[in-house]
């Protein structure tokens, strides 16, 4: 786990967006994008499905898109990212000093650290689903249940190793059933999973942000008051956001 200074007493902007699907074809695209960020944020949170097939040579387009941004980058991936099974080159490929896939790990920028897991389906609150019947179903269930284990590692060592830290996830599916209304509820069990909403409640987390539900609904919250944000591209350009990020301050 690594760590950012920031100046003492000031809050930290964080600048958040989810599936921005990037394709062989956008270079130059990002570039304004990114230095916009970078002016109105201290943190730029990327929510997964960065690039659109899973294909490494978009994440080498991402990552020199990425050189535009001046401030520090906290990213997870997401589905279309593992699409071709490349989604250790794709991480491996846009990680850098200043970029910071996580996955299942941390990092802390001042007083707030960071909290990273692509998460998965499973359903919410009285519809989840159960580990039982065909081997197949328990796979299904048992990767949502490994992905809330790995977030509440992640928010577990951010509390052993840090002092009145202000926490924050950031995931690509969701938490909770909130952001994934104006969906098909058909599809509901592969858009979350409220395992991932149990070690946010635990750990007293300020805020999640998460993709992955294109036409969703922005804001939503966990059983404990826990702030989740549905921060997919799409749902903001549709909120009237002209450069599509969501600004939060803590």
């Amino acid at each position: 786990m690594a760590e950012e200074t920031k100046e003492a007493g000031r809050k930290t902007r964080i600048a958040a967006v989810g599936d921005i699907h990037v394709k062989e074809t956008d270079k130059g695209k990002w570039v304004d994008f990114f230095r916009k960020a970078s002016e109105q944020a201290d943190v730029l949170v990327l929510c997964g499905d960065l690039t659109n097939t899973g294909d490494e040579m978009e994440a080498e387009v991402l990552a020199g898109e990425l050189k535009a941004c001046t401030i520090p980058v906290i990213g997870v991936l997401g589905n279309h990212d593992y699409e071709k099974g490349r989604h250790k080159l794709i991480r491996a490929t846009l990680q850098n000093e200043n970029v910071h896939i996580l996955d299942g790990e941390a990092y802390v920028v001042g007083d707030v650290g960071f909290a990273g897991v692509k998460g998965f389906g499973g359903g919410f609150d009285k519809h989840m689903l159960s580990m039982f019947g065909e081997g197949a179903m328990k796979a299904f269930v048992q990767e949502a249940v490994e992905e809330a284990l790995h977030l509440e590692r992640a928010l577990t060592r951010l509390d052993n190793e840090y002092d009145n830290l202000k926490k924050i996830a950031v995931m690509h599916y969701s938490p909770v059933k909130d952001t994934v209304v104006g969906e098909p509820e058909a599809i509901f069990p592969f858009l979350g999973s409220s395992r991932l909403a149990e070690p946010l409640n635990r750990k007293q987390v300020i805020a999640a942000f998460h993709g992955h539900a294109h036409i969703g609904t922005l804001e939503g919250h966990t059983s404990a008051g826990v702030k989740v944000f549905n921060v997919s591209k799409p749902i903001l350009q549709k909120a009237g956001y002209e450069c599509p990020f969501y600004l939060f301050e803590v």
